[in-house]
């Protein structure tokens, strides 16, 4: 398993192959895990696999939260969150919403695979991509997912400072995808504050805006209306992930309140 440097992030993918042991003796394996961010590989899967996420990227006092995506044709296995001998089931083989995320802390346990009984096991593999957070990234991924609800004062000032995309913009269209539980937002923007992945391109017929999209939970039922918006959120396995997006006329009046108190967390443009 070769590490790789990818931006500001260590990736890792790792692969393991079943096919290395008899396929009857139930061998429990340990894989470590140094990097932030990266994806786990089970071929023809036999007995067990204890994940230990040991990332060279975070000092070990950190408090980190961990959040997997499994392989959507991921099979022969059932991942488990493991403390002291105790089980959680988190994906069941064969389960059909196995694409879904789940994040955990891991103060709650590690990761363990287990093979399931297979006649076959050539065709099978298991796998899933994974990431790690700390700190303010781990509480903007909990305030994303833990409910639609408007954001505060506080957070939507500390998300213009910590997010990895922050741009004023407009709802051009809105597409929802029940079957992946998430809306897809169309947006065109007239300012970009940060992205640090290229979400948003220069519109092509050179009017001078950019336009990309981000996605939100599908329970938060958003369409499109008309104003402007601040719109401030994360990359997530790959998808830029909607965070806290007040009016821009509100996010102006909020921000200027906390100048005046000296209370600004951060400068922006609010122009």
């Amino acid at each position: 398993m070769l590490p790789s440097t990818n931006g500001e992030t260590s990736v890792l993918s790792s692969h393991q192959s079943g096919l290395t042991h008899e396929a009857r003796r139930k061998e429990v394996e340990q894989v470590y895990l140094r990097c932030s961010a990266g994806s786990v590989e089970w071929m023809y899967p036999t007995g067990a696999l204890i994940v230990n996420l040991r990332p060279n990227t975070f000092s070990p006092s950190r408090h980190l939260t961990v959040c997997i995506k499994p392989f959507r044709d991921s099979s022969g296995a059932n991942i488990y969150l493991e403390k002291t001998g105790e089980l959680k089931l988190l994906v069941r083989d064969g389960d059909s919403d196995a694409g879904r995320v789940q994040c955990f802390s891991l103060e709650q346990g590690g990761l363990f695979v287990e093979a399931t009984p297979q006649q076959d096991i050539s065709r099978r593999a298991t796998g899933f991509q994974y990431e790690l957070m700390s700190g303010r990234r781990a509480l903007d991924l909990h305030v994303l997912t833990a409910s639609c609800r408007p954001c505060s004062n506080t957070e939507v000032l500390l998300a213009v400072c910590t997010s990895d995309f922050v741009v004023r913009g407009s709802i051009q269209d809105v597409t929802h995808a029940p079957e992946h539980q998430e809306s897809v937002i169309h947006l065109r923007v007239s300012r970009l504050y940060r992205q640090k992945s290229r979400v948003f391109q220069l519109a092509p017929e050179g009017s001078g805006h950019w336009q990309g999209h981000v996605t939100t939970l599908l329970e938060c039922g958003v369409r499109p209306g008309h104003g402007d918006f601040l719109f401030t959120g994360h990359m997530h396995f790959g998808k830029a992930q909607l965070g806290c997006a007040p009016r821009f006329s509100d996010f102006q009046r909020m921000y200027r309140d906390a100048e005046e108190r000296g209370l600004n967390p951060c400068e922006i443009g609010t122009e």
